[in-house]
């Protein structure tokens, strides 16, 4: 029998295709969204990819009476509403802190007094700062933040005093390093959800999701996803700027093999308690993705720039491993990074852009915020 379903955040890129995912599995599905304008544009209106059956009610996570309507009647709860963006939150560091850290907590406070029988929390590989790395000896060891004067000398790959750290694929298990604000909030939103989930008796799910790539991302914000930005830049006859030299390495999964993973939460009882890794499991640099996005744009006459230079909060190397996920959920990615790129290409061609990338490099640059 289907379930009443709400999602925070539910009309952005992800949300509204677990949206579909849900809706498919014929689940009722209400999505609660401020309809942001960096987001949505300036005239926070219902996007027309919103599937018509969801019901979207308009309001801020922060609001308790909002969320006390949102919640009425409600089986499951997948908490999507967030700011997103690494650089942006070194600067937006009160908004970010208000937005992420606070209306979680508003929320679970509302949860307490209207008890839901799942709560989905999506969290972020960001949590991990740098990520799982092997010695020449071929012992493990966690990455550690790159000193400034390193940095600055455009030495950008990890070492200790066995000399160069190689990256391998990074488990749920590695301890939290938080090297910005948004990640420090994701990781207080995973903690609050787990925490008062137990105090209150709400099974609840963590999934971290590595970095989200589909149809719906919103091209124009500078502070979304690197493969959004860059097809921003070339739809816009513009080079994709790359920091350091562009091999730090990345895991890129498709939306919708996340919407998939987020679906199999809602009845899996093992997935109870969890933090799940939910990625490709396969690595990619980013000049490689730039590149990539060039190709199947038909934009390979534009070459990507690269800055040589640092932002304060980036990391070097990260992927996932996925096999907790797999063990628990059953879950294995269904969408290869090509098929990915060919459908958010088709989807491109219908889409105008208009290109921040430079603002906002400019904005991180008179903070100080790039080296």
């Amino acid at each position: 029998m289907g379930k009443s379903v709400l999602i925070t955040g539910g009309a952005g890129f992800i949300g509204s295709f677990v949206a579909d995912e849900l809706l498919e599995c014929g689940h009722k599905v209400r999505a609660f969204d401020r309809l942001d304008e960096q987001v949505h544009g300036p005239w926070a209106k219902r996007p027309a990819y919103l599937d018509p059956d969801v019901e979207l009610v308009v309001g801020d996570v922060r609001d308790r009476s909002a969320l006390d309507r949102a919640l009425k009647g409600v089986d499951a709860v997948y908490h999507f509403a967030a700011k997103v963006g690494v650089g942006q939150s070194m600067y937006e560091i009160a908004e970010y802190t208000d937005v992420n850290n606070m209306g979680t907590a508003r929320l679970l406070e509302a949860l307490a007094t209207h008890p839901v029988e799942r709560l989905i929390i999506a969290s972020s590989m960001s949590i991990y700062g740098e990520g799982l790395y092997r010695r020449s000896d071929r012992s493990l060891c966690e990455g550690t933040e790159r000193s400034l004067d390193q940095l600055k000398t455009g030495e950008w790959e990890l070492r200790d005093h066995l000399g160069t750290l190689f990256p391998v694929p990074t488990p749920e298990s590695k301890t939290p390093s938080l090297a910005s604000v948004y990640a420090l909030s994701k990781y207080d939103q995973e903690k609050m959800c787990m925490v008062v989930g137990r105090a209150y008796n709400i099974p609840t799910v963590a999934l971290r999701f590595f970095n989200v790539y589909g149809p719906r991302q919103a091209l124009s914000n500078p502070y979304t996803g690197v493969l959004a930005i860059f097809a921003s830049r070339y739809l816009n006859e513009r080079p994709p700027l790359i920091y350091e030299d562009g091999q730090q390495q990345r895991d890129f999964v498709s939306v919708r093999d996340v919407a998939w993973a987020c679906g199999l939460c809602l009845d899996v009882p093992e997935a109870v308690g969890r933090v799940l890794n939910i990625g490709s499991g396969n690595r990619y640099t980013i000049r490689e993705v730039a590149e990539c996005m060039g190709e199947v744009l038909g934009t390979r006459h534009i070459e990507p720039v690269t800055t040589g230079k640092y932002r304060v909060g980036d990391i070097r190397h990260c992927f996932a491993d996925i096999r907790l996920a797999g063990q628990i959920l059953g879950y294995e990615p269904r969408v290869s990074f090509e098929q990915g790129l060919v459908e958010l290409s088709d989807w491109l061609a219908g889409q105008a852009a208009v290109d921040h990338a430079a603002l906002a490099g400019s904005e991180l640059a008179a903070r100080g915020l790039t080296l």
